[in-house]
């Protein structure tokens, strides 16, 4: 059976509504912790896919947490090899970083149910599940624009919000995996601070979760299908 390693860098941001694609495309999932001893020893190129989830902390906070410039040197490695990749949010930007880019903190929070806008030349791909359809954003970092990747999708708040380099590389800024997991109420309740920043009400934040998230998580899951069936 193929093997499917989840790196998760805080408890409460796992696949999610991401599970159930990968299983059924016929993957044995794993999951490891970055704080888990055993996370340094891991060979990342040797899974058949590597997920790599969100966390607050940022790719420049290496200081804080080594375990960044740790992961970051094996998933250049990975990188090089092409081996199949997907990030979301957090994971996303240490691709971005592994590719070169600059990491950076953006200008405000971005943080709610709101849609992407899928570029033309995205069109015929898996991101066209998620066009017109409200998903989860929960960040505050942005990157510039990794070389030899094509950009798929902006928000009027950020203009890298997805990017692929051929069919084995996915980079999701957003989070289409959440919507119908419990864990949403953990991050209502670790980071309100975030929630007032960009402008909203946790109250209200709750209300939508509850009333469109399954739409979000269904065109996500929709999303990783079509990618892991165009994998090599």
């Amino acid at each position: 059976m193929k093997t499917a390693l989840i790196i998760r860098h805080v408890p409460h941001e796992g696949v999610a509504g991401y599970r159930e694609p990968i299983e059924d495309a016929g993957y044995a999932i794993t999951r490891i912790d970055v704080s888990d001893p055993a996370f340094s020893t891991l060979d990342l190129c040797a899974p058949d896919l590597l997920i790599m989830m969100g966390g607050p902390m940022g790719v420049y906070e290496q200081d804080r947490h080594p375990w960044i410039g740790c992961q970051l040197r094996r998933l250049r490695r990975r990188l090089e090899a092409d081996r199949p990749t997907l990030g979301v949010c957090l994971g996303a930007q240490m691709i971005a970083s592994a590719l070169g880019a600059e990491v950076f903190s953006g200008p405000t929070k971005e943080v709610g149910f709101h849609p992407v806008t899928v570029h033309e030349n995205a069109a015929d791909t898996p991101l066209r599940h998620v066009r017109d359809v409200p998903v989860l954003h929960w960040h505050g970092d942005t990157f510039t624009r990794p070389e030899g990747v094509e950009m798929l999708a902006s928000t009027p708040l950020y203009e890298h919000q997805a990017f692929r380099r051929g069919d084995t590389l996915l980079a999701l800024q957003f989070h289409a995996e959440m919507g119908e997991d419990p864990r949403f109420d953990e991050w209502v309740a670790q980071w309100p601070q975030d929630v007032i920043a960009a402008g909203k009400c946790p109250d209200a934040l709750r209300r939508t979760h509850g009333e469109i998230g399954h739409k979000a998580v269904s065109a996500g899951r929709a999303l990783i299908s079509d990618w892991l069936n165009r994998l090599p």
